[in-house]
């Protein structure tokens, strides 16, 4: 049950990012639903391989590159999904900063609780 109210959440947070952010679209919920399923599993899988690979270049930016990483692997999840639409790197770096800010306020919320 807690797995499929997170995946609501995550769908709920992409999809204000979408409304928040120009350049980043949806074609319907299910497309939104299919996406953060698909971004939950690029950031389970690929992104833990992609932090250790450019840990060099994470500790000159003091952590900033990870933005880059979250921007990426946001984009990457666009060009899997069909009718999820980033048009390039700036709307996929905003989307995945909004999509991050909104899960972070959400997980405050919870553990509040």
């Amino acid at each position: 049950m807690y797995f499929l109210l997170r995946w609501i959440i995550n769908t709920l947070a992409l999809l204000i990012a979408a409304y928040l952010v120009p350049g980043v679209s949806f074609s319907g919920f299910w497309s939104a639903l299919i996406a953060a399923l698909i971004f939950g599993l690029i950031n389970a899988v690929i992104r833990p391989i992609m932090i250790i690979l450019t840990l060099p270049v994470n500790l000159v930016t003091l952590g900033l590159f990870t933005l880059v990483i979250n921007a990426l692997m946001f984009w990457l999840a666009s060009a899997v999904v069909k009718g999820f639409t980033v048009t390039g790197f700036w709307p996929a770096f905003f989307g995945a900063l909004v999509y991050w800010i909104i899960i972070i306020l959400v997980n405050l919320i919870e553990k509040a609780d």
